[in-house]
């Protein structure tokens, strides 16, 4: 099952089309609105509980079928911050080029999202 969303789908394109047009001027709430949509998006399309995708500390989804944990720390993570994160869901930054620069902190062998990514077209309709 999807998770549950928290960010109202019109308010979340919003803030995302908001950090697209100024990511530098954009306001801290905007910014992590525009995480938390992105987050519930990923975990809405590829529901699950196999990867734990963090954002601090605006947010993280739990998403991708396959094993799932039910305490402590997973086994398979994905972590960097907002500017990368968003950057990846929009599609201006390839998974390849964030792991090879260090953007993304990735563990376990279902780390990777490169096959999810992005969430959004250029012209910021979500796929």
């Amino acid at each position: 099952m999807p998770p549950r969303r928290r960010t109202d789908p019109v308010t979340g394109a919003a803030a995302l089309s908001a950090w697209r047009v100024d990511p530098e001027g954009v306001d801290r709430a905007t910014r992590g609105t525009a995480v938390r949509y992105t987050l519930e998006e990923l975990g809405t399309r590829a529901p699950g509980r196999s990867v734990e995708v963090r954002v601090p500390p605006y947010g993280a989804v739990q998403c991708v079928e396959g094993p799932t944990h039910t305490r402590g720390t997973p086994p398979n993570v994905v972590e960097s911050d907002a500017e990368t994160w968003l950057r990846l869901a929009t599609g201006d930054l390839r998974w390849s080029q964030a792991l090879a620069d260090g953007r993304l902190r990735v563990s376990g062998i279902r780390a990777s999202l490169d096959s999810l990514l992005p969430l959004v077209e250029a012209t910021g309709v979500t796929r």
